[in-house]
């Protein structure tokens, strides 16, 4: 599990590369992919509980109004928990053209690269099988097999594919729009058996019905899954809306302030096209609508450009160093909650923390505590050069 891993990938995307220079002088670290990484692993490591446990001791409309923003809307809308999936497959899109990019580079075969990324969405496949089903034999009618997991592996791999086999990012462009403009179509001329054409409800559109027929096992809301098969066509989108930045940030002959600017300007356009196109299609993270693809692409690329305008252009670093400890072990720090009692090891060296504090505050204090022990944890890791690959 020892290694040196390179902004790449679904879990190789911490970086000891050498991407590109911010401002137009030799390689260097793209560090903010790292930093902003682990920036969207923060929120589901343990930081919502801390705003959470702060709604609950303070009663206040902003920390109610900033754990309603972590939660997600039962079926259309949008809060900014959901940003913290697609986010994330944004990224790894990020990093592909500096690590499968760089494996052709350097004279690979189209077919052995091709075959490495098979091999990482396989086993994320599997990984996700453990996430939700854990390590028990089940009845197939009792296994889960849609996961966050399995759709970033399977998202990746199809972008991936297309970047490998395309030659110009002209084409990729026209892939992104052809797949979100494809799926809108197919939502909104077809439904479920007995629904009205273009149902959209749970139960009446076209991709939870494709799920229920096609996938084996449960669903995760019986009649729908979050992660089935049919949505993961408009993720792919998600992943390649990342390799086209990618694309740029890697090649692109502007520096590095331009950059930034441009791909904010660019996210605002996508955040405002979503909404736009929310009149029609609605903005849903459970059917990954082609509006949710371009709001969270939106908001994905001006992230990107501030973290990338602070971090690698102006050169401030050191205050991102806490999320680059999470960004390097995304994976394991992910799983982990499986095969760790966090909770147990929080109370145990902490109990008198909460203890000193008292209600209400005392679940905060120990909220705390829970993402400083997981950070700790990471940050052995990661003076130790140990990171989880696939």
């Amino acid at each position: 599990m020892k290694s040196n891993l390179s902004n790449a990938g679904f879990s190789e995307m911490t970086a000891k590369s050498k991407p590109i220079s911010a401002n137009g002088g030799g390689p260097q670290r793209l560090y903010s992919l790292d930093a902003l990484r682990g920036f969207d692993m923060f929120w589901i490591m343990g930081a919502e509980e801390i705003v959470n446990t702060m709604a609950k001791a303070t009663g206040s409309d902003f920390w109610n109004g900033f754990a309603n923003q972590l939660t997600h809307p039962a079926w259309n809308g949008f809060h900014m928990y959901d940003l913290i999936f697609p986010l994330f497959l944004f990224i790894a899109g990020v990093a592909t053209p500096y690590s499968v990019g760089r494996e052709l580079e350097k004279g690979k075969t189209k077919r052995q690269v091709m075959m490495r990324v098979i091999k990482r969405a396989f086993i994320l496949v599997l990984l996700g099988l453990v996430v939700n089903n854990g390590l028990v034999i089940r009845p197939v009618s009792d296994i889960r097999f849609g996961s966050v997991l399995g759709r970033i592996g399977l998202a990746y791999m199809f972008a991936n594919i297309i970047y490998i086999y395309t030659k110009k990012q002209s084409t990729q462009i026209i892939w992104f729009c052809g797949l979100i403009i494809g799926y809108y179509l197919v939502m909104k001329f077809t439904s479920a058996p007995g629904f009205p054409m273009g149902d959209l409800t749970q139960p009446g559109n076209f991709a939870s019905y494709i799920d229920r027929t096609l996938m084996p096992g449960k669903l995760y809301l019986g009649n729908h899954d979050p992660e089935g098969l049919f949505s993961t066509i408009p993720a792919i989108g998600t992943g390649l809306l990342g390799i086209i930045t990618g694309n740029y940030l890697k090649n692109g002959k502007a520096d590095g302030k331009t950059k930034a600017m441009r791909m904010a300007i660019a996210g605002v356009i996508l955040f405002a096209l979503a909404w736009v196109w929310n009149l029609d299609f609605p903005v849903n993270k459970n059917l990954w609508t082609s509006s949710f693809v371009l709001n969270v692409g939106g908001i994905s690329l001006v992230l990107l450009s501030i973290f990338y305008y602070i971090i690698d252009v102006l050169g401030y670093k050191k205050w991102a160093f806490f999320f680059k400890v999470i960004g390097m072990n995304s994976i394991l720090i992910y799983m982990s909650g499986h095969f760790i009692q966090w909770e147990y090891t929080t109370n145990g060296f902490f109990h008198w923390v909460g203890q000193i504090f008292g209600d209400p505050y005392n679940a905060v204090a120990l909220a705390i505590c829970f993402v400083g022990i997981k950070w700790a944890f990471l940050y052995f890791m990661y003076k130790k050069n140990v990171f989880l690959r696939v």
